[in-house]
């Protein structure tokens, strides 16, 4: 194939043995050297001499595609690429090591891959794998097909795996290629303060600070529900820049350059709740919960916050999950999406049923200080200006403030209700994360609400739904309208919009495009004054 054009090729270790084999000096033959050499002795003398000649001429590592993409048998540091030497040409080889041997004898390999920076992609093998996984934008691709494991190749630039199961095992492996199991219910420390990371599909492997993970397990061991209910953590919502005009703090036109400078032609405007973040994992029954999530009580379900915390008790988030389990029921949705459970991003109204004290401490009591301090100074202005005193600037300004302090706390106080219970409770579900065996991040965003709509039609005094707009950015026309309608919906009392791309999740060619960002909050924008 090499010969023909078809292909290019990488020496290993194997083959730098096979060479020096040929060429008569004393190598050892294990790990199947001493049946290739049987099989050689069998060949003729020029059959030989081109194996060594192709082998030997092969350059340890492949750089391509203008430099996006080095190829190495076992890999190779950033500071080796492009450079030839004894010592890269060994890496490249055989990889580097820690002195150390492992239970099995064997040598331990040092994790080049966990410090590697680059932004070129580096493929490599040699050290076999169970499964494929992305470490810094670097992949071993060695999943163990002689070991009975898998032939794995990656498109380029896709970045897709595409692997093919081994008919058999041809040769028992010295280690294991499956990693160790335990007891899943067995939580073990050493999963979050060692350095670690998470393997995801957009991603690759995300690493977790050591110092971070400790700080998150003191919150999360504290007050965050059973790891078995735990299936998502959102993010916090991004701010658009601020807005160049002077008369407003925050507005579209920022959030659409934004969207048009990540090459994104399509979004979604959708009105935003002013609630709290709500993560719903909800089960058909009782023998789902038990079953799929190995539910630690009575719940069918969970109801969280963005830290992880029970929104309710356990009466009450028993009792919201029977009706949203109702809904999805009357919707036809566990159907439909061929499931037992659901896992929805939410946002819960109103905000006081998780923010009564945020909303005491820094807004109720601004607002009551604020009217306070205003209508005395209004009060002794006025008697100033009886006596003939010039204070009319003074009363002027005066009188400008309080009536921004009133519209600061009608502001507030528009997002606040009274409630009982769950009574005058709502939900407004943005998004299906997850059901079984499926999640729904390639799905657009009007495919998501369109359920949301569907369930608050089956029970309209549990959910709300979303007003939202689709935007053209290449149109002026459709632009000036989605101004337009963030302007009404301030102008009405609402907290302003999120801007999504239509799409939902954004693909680039390194996979998620993480400089696109999944929604930007546009708010009320006039300032007080």
């Amino acid at each position: 194939m090499v010969a023909a054009g078809h292909a290019i090729a990488v020496p290993g270790n194997h083959e730098n043995k096979l060479v020096k084999a040929l060429r008569g000096k004393k190598v050892t033959a294990s790990h199947g050297l001493a049946e290739t050499l049987e099989q050689m002795a069998t060949e003729s003398a020029e059959f030989r001499d081109s194996v060594v000649d192709f082998c030997d001429g092969l350059v340890a590592h492949l750089v391509l595609d203008d430099g996006k993409l080095v190829v190495a048998h076992a890999g190779l540091k950033e500071d080796y690429h492009n450079r030839a030497s004894g010592r890269v040409r060994s890496f490249a080889l055989y990889g580097e090591t820690t002195g150390e041997t492992d239970e099995f004898g064997l040598p331990v390999r040092y994790p080049w891959a966990q410090d590697y920076r680059g932004s070129a992609m580096v493929l490599y093998g040699h050290t076999p794998v169970h499964e494929v996984e992305w470490i810094n934008n670097t992949a071993c691709l060695d999943t163990g097909c002689v070991f009975g494991g898998s032939l794995t190749a990656l498109r380029y630039p896709e970045r897709e795996i595409v692997s093919v199961p081994a008919e058999q095992v041809w040769y028992e492996p010295v280690v294991p290629l499956a990693p160790p199991t335990r007891d899943p219910d067995v939580l073990d420390l050493a999963d979050v303060l060692e350095t670690t990371g998470v393997d995801t599909e957009l991603r690759g492997r995300v690493s977790v600070r050591t110092d971070n993970a400790a700080g998150a397990l003191e919150v999360m061991s504290r007050f965050a529900v059973a790891p078995q209910w735990l299936r998502y953590l959102p993010p916090t919502m991004a701010p658009c820049a601020s807005a160049q005009s002077d008369d407003y703090l925050e507005h579209p036109s920022t959030a659409f350059d934004a969207y048009r400078a990540g090459g994104i032609g399509t979004v979604i405007c959708e009105e935003k709740h002013m609630g709290s973040r709500a993560v719903v994992l909800v089960c058909r029954d009782r023998s789902v919960a038990q079953s799929r999530f190995d539910a630690p009580d009575a719940l069918t379900g969970m109801v969280h916050t963005r830290t992880g915390r029970q929104f309710f008790d356990d009466d009450l988030t028993q009792q919201l999950i029977d009706d949203i389990a109702a809904a999805v029921t009357s919707a036809g949705l566990w159907e439909e999406l061929g499931t037992d459970w659901l896992l929805l991003d939410c946002e819960l109204l109103p905000w006081n049923v998780k923010a009564e004290g945020l909303l005491r401490s820094q807004y109720a009591s601004v607002a009551a200080a604020g009217r306070s301090d205003l209508t005395a100074r209004e009060a002794v202005l006025a008697r100033a200006g009886s006596r003939g005193l010039d204070v009319a600037e003074m009363f002027e300004q005066t009188t400008v403030r309080a009536a921004s302090i009133e519209r600061f706390g009608e502001a507030y106080r528009r997002y606040v209700w009274p409630t009982n219970g769950l009574d005058g409770v709502t939900i407004a579900p943005f998004q299906i994360l997850a059901a079984e065996g499926q999640s729904y991040g390639e799905r657009d965003h009007e495919w998501h609400l369109g359920i949301s709509d569907r369930l608050a039609a089956a029970d309209p005094s549990r959910f709300t739904t979303t007003r939202r707009l689709v935007v053209d950015l290449g149109s002026e026309d459709s632009v000036f309208e989605a101004t337009k309608w963030w302007e009404s919906l301030t102008g009405d009392g609402g907290e302003g919009m999120v801007v999504k791309p239509l799409a939902n999740q954004i693909h680039g060619p390194r996979g998620y495009d993480a400089k696109v960002q999944p929604g930007i909050k546009v708010r009320a924008g006039s300032t007080y004054g």
